[in-house]
């Protein structure tokens, strides 16, 4: 396990659209099934002062914000989910699943909006204590696809959501290089896959782990 806890992190990332809350919920439903203990979460938000982040960065109508500023409100979020929510989780022996993490931020404001990779890792590892997922399951989606997703009936997209496809375009293809450097951390699938495929292959995924790591069913 890269964490030295009792508990085991999954972080589930991709593009909008991709499907990520979707999964986390049918691995939470597939794993408290069998006894295990799981925690859902998501980022930004996870704790009172994160949500309130959450909504000054992504809802529309809070003015400009600048791609540092836009970054060190997501960096500041994840800090008080890490120590508030996430660590204590994992010491309880509990499986944390959370939608979003620190790729999120390297995607989004490292590439997507230029800072540097490098430059937004550092701040969030050393925002969040340098805490990592055990697995981090990446939904791939074609941006085109995911706005589509996003976008059905009446559905309005929010402040990041609505920036252009080539935006999104440079975010996907961040998150791919991110799991090609650590392919043995990542499950990579096509979020285009049905649903019950895509349960079905990051359970088992998930359930090889957990054997390897004495987590199995209680």
């Amino acid at each position: 396990m890269t964490n030295q806890t009792p508990g085991f992190f999954i972080a589930f990332e991709g593009g909008d659209g991709a499907g990520k809350s979707t999964q986390a919920a049918r691995l939470a439903e597939a794993l408290e099934s069998r006894g295990l203990k799981v925690l859902r979460t998501r980022e930004p938000g996870g704790t009172p002062v994160g949500e309130k982040l959450r909504s000054l960065v992504l809802d529309h109508g809070n003015g400009h914000i600048d791609a540092h500023t836009e970054a060190l409100i997501f960096a500041a979020s994840r800090a008080a989910h890490a120590s508030q929510v996430i660590r204590p989780a994992l010491e309880r022996g509990e499986i944390v699943l959370t939608d979003r993490y620190i790729d999120s931020s390297v995607a989004y404001q490292g590439a997507g909006r230029d800072l540097g990779t490098d430059a937004v890792r550092s701040i969030n590892e050393w925002a969040t204590s340098g805490l990592q997922p055990d697995l981090t399951v990446l939904l791939d989606v074609d941006p085109g696809v995911g706005r589509r997703r996003r976008t059905a009936g009446d559905a309005a997209e929010d402040r990041l959501e609505s920036e252009a496809d080539e935006f999104h375009t440079r975010i996907r293809n961040a998150f791919l290089e991110l799991a090609a450097l650590h392919p043995d951390a990542y499950l990579v699938l096509p979020a285009h896959l049905p649903v019950t495929d895509l349960a079905a292959q990051i359970l088992a995924r998930v359930d090889g782990l957990l054997t390897s790591a004495g987590r199995g069913a209680a």
